[in-house]
């Protein structure tokens, strides 16, 4: 296998040192930045995460920050979501789309005030994207990456483990809020939050100065917990259907062909870029959707898209599997057009090292 070429191009994080020490196996690029994928092995953090408790340096969920009079109106300009109910403490799923209604990205934001916010961006360049609307519609809005590296704690542990760490108040944060608490004498934003469905929270370290020391502290705190060094996890990711923009999701697709559907008011967000697009595809519907499979017998890594046929007819792609060890299948991602979604339709899926037949499932295992 290659390795990936260090230079200052590809960002270090503040935790890179943790990570090495823990044994990381491999990486991937994201952000510009090194994203651990594989520590002990893929199957064994999958059931790890699932028991115990991991941290996992996501510093690639670079932030975007929003800051000033008009922070407001430009946010509401990236989603066809409806912000007007959004109060500081609170975190929103947030597709942003384009002029077309492309998916751009499928952030996370937080309202810091009134007219602050920090989006928690998935793998593409999307600040580039709020800094050409806020310069070219001369915005009255700062828009920058702040140095703000966030530390996910994921897994069933994770509560017991972030409250020994910073007390018994983690543990009224309600899903999607976020508070302020304490480590060294910094006040830090610590959410509810995080891309697995284990449960578990996402601190967001402002600077790299106590980078390491927290990611110690979890740690030291964690030993009779089985607390580990881990990453977002590729087959726990597919059972739970989280998608991964780039990879389920581009520039190409809607939030309606995505299924985030439910993310969307498009009719009331007044303002945002899309929305015009969205209204006429919310009226027509999507002509495909991402759906739930399950593929039989044994599976290549799903290192590009699969096609989907039924009777040699393409109608989709799978856009992500992996081999499920406790529902002992093929869990996939795929998008497929409108005749072929319902569930328990026969498909065939069209893999790199040859066809296998597949299904349409009712729901994500998770």
């Amino acid at each position: 296998m290659a390795l990936i070429s260090p230079s200052r191009r590809l960002r270090r994080t503040p935790f890179s040192d943790g990570v090495e020490a823990a044994g990381v196996k491999a990486y991937t690029c994201y952000n510009h930045m090194l994203l651990p994928t594989v520590f002990r092995s893929v199957d064994e953090d999958y059931h790890h995460l699932k028991n115990a408790v991991q941290v996992w340096d996501v510093s690639v969920e670079r932030q975007v920050e929003l800051r000033g009079p008009d922070a407001g109106r430009l946010m509401q300009m990236l989603t066809p979501r409806d912000l007007r109910g959004m109060l500081p403490g609170m975190c929103y799923y947030v597709p942003m789309v384009d002029e077309t209604g492309g998916m751009l990205n499928d952030p996370v934001a937080l309202m810091l005030s009134d007219d602050r916010y920090w989006v928690s961006i998935a793998d593409s360049d999307l600040l580039l994207w709020v800094k050409g609307l806020a310069y070219g519609l001369r915005l009255d809005v700062l828009a920058e990456e702040p140095d703000v590296s966030p530390l996910a704690v994921q897994g069933p542990k994770a509560e017991d483990l972030m409250a020994r760490v910073f007390g018994d108040g983690v543990r009224d944060i309600r899903f999607f809020r976020y508070g302020y608490f304490d480590f060294q004498g910094q006040a830090l934003v610590v959410a509810r939050s995080g891309y697995s469905k284990q449960g578990g929270f996402e601190i967001y370290v402002e600077g790299s100065e106590i980078g390491m020391p927290l990611w110690n502290a979890l740690f030291e705190a964690g030993r009779d917990l089985d607390v580990r060094a881990g990453c977002p996890n590729g087959i726990e990711r597919v059972e739970g259907g989280l998608l991964s923009y780039g990879n389920d999701m581009t520039r190409e697709n809607t939030p309606h062909e995505c299924g985030l559907g439910r993310f969307c008011s498009t009719q009331t967000a007044i303002g945002c870029v899309g929305r015009d697009a969205l209204l006429r595809v919310a009226k027509e519907g999507p002509v495909q959707q991402i759906r739930p499979l399950s593929i039989e017998g044994d599976i290549p890594p799903c290192d590009r898209a699969w096609p989907i046929t039924a009777k040699g007819k393409r109608i989709g792609k799978v856009t992500s599997a992996a081999k499920s060890p406790d529902f002992n299948t093929n869990v996939a991602i795929g998008m497929v057009r409108i005749t072929h979604w319902d569930p328990g339709t026969e498909l065939r899926v069209e893999t790199t090292d040859g066809p296998r037949p597949a299904r349409v499932e009712e729901n994500f295992w998770i």
